[in-house]
């Protein structure tokens, strides 16, 4: 028959399985560790440039209301000198 495995080999041999096992589990844990550690600052960058874009674009709105107001204002007292003008064009003409 084959070779015979004693206890004691069984053992080194679970002991060198289970030590290598140990080994890559925790490299694993560190590179994750280091992966999210990556993300994170990720994910800070991308809040903080959010957050900037945010309000460069409140501002350029803010700027847009603005100027539809003054846009809208003036359109009123346009209708209101054009209106004034129509009432002196009609006496006149009656």
């Amino acid at each position: 028959m084959g070779k015979e495995i004693t206890n004691e080999q069984l053992f080194e041999f679970m002991t060198k399985i289970y030590s290598d096992l140990d080994g890559k589990i925790v490299n694993m844990n560190k590179e994750m560790q280091e992966g999210f550690k990556e993300i994170r600052e990720e994910i800070k960058g991308t809040k903080d440039r959010v957050i900037i874009i945010e309000q460069e674009h409140g501002k350029k709105l803010d700027a847009l209301f603005d100027g539809y107001k003054q846009n809208s204002e003036k359109l009123d007292r346009i209708e209101k000198e054009v209106s004034r003008h129509e009432e002196i064009i009609l006496r006149r003409i009656k």
